[in-house]
């Protein structure tokens, strides 16, 4: 498929950080600096669901959620991954990873309202997001 064919949703749009593109996802940096959250959305028109992709896609969906896992969990040193593709509030499909600490707002809970989101300084998201960048192979 065209990648003009595929946008990000707006919703998505306005509550991320574009990190840049894997075969298959963008990946994002949601704006909370809460928690170490990162959103990978594949590039695919009209998918909602986990099975709108083929089976090879969802082999590669796999590949690259566990590619910006690991890089997350070496980057963050956090305690627990949270890996989910809800999409009740936004229906394109989405993955969330998420790094948690057991001292972060929402421990042991989903951190979903849990707490305001908090602004990320500038410079500490460069540079978090310059080494999710190495880790991911982004460049």
């Amino acid at each position: 498929m065209p990648e003009s064919a595929w946008s990000l949703h707006p919703q998505l749009k306005k509550d991320t950080i574009d990190i840049g593109d894997l075969p298959l996802c963008r990946v994002l940096v949601i704006k909370d600096a809460n928690y170490p959250w990162l959103l990978l959305v594949p590039r695919r028109e009209e998918a909602v669901e986990i099975i709108d992709l083929s089976e090879v896609e969802q082999a590669q969906l796999m590949t690259e959620t566990s590619r910006v896992a690991r890089a997350l969990k070496e980057v963050t040193k956090c305690d627990k991954l949270n890996i989910a593709a809800l999409g009740n509030a936004v229906p394109q499909l989405h993955v969330h990873v998420i790094a948690r600490r057991k001292t972060d707002a929402a421990w042991p809970r989903p951190v979903w309202g849990a707490a305001p989101p908090l602004e990320h300084d500038a410079q500490e998201v460069q540079h978090f997001i310059s080494a999710l960048r190495r880790k991911i192979w982004l460049g």
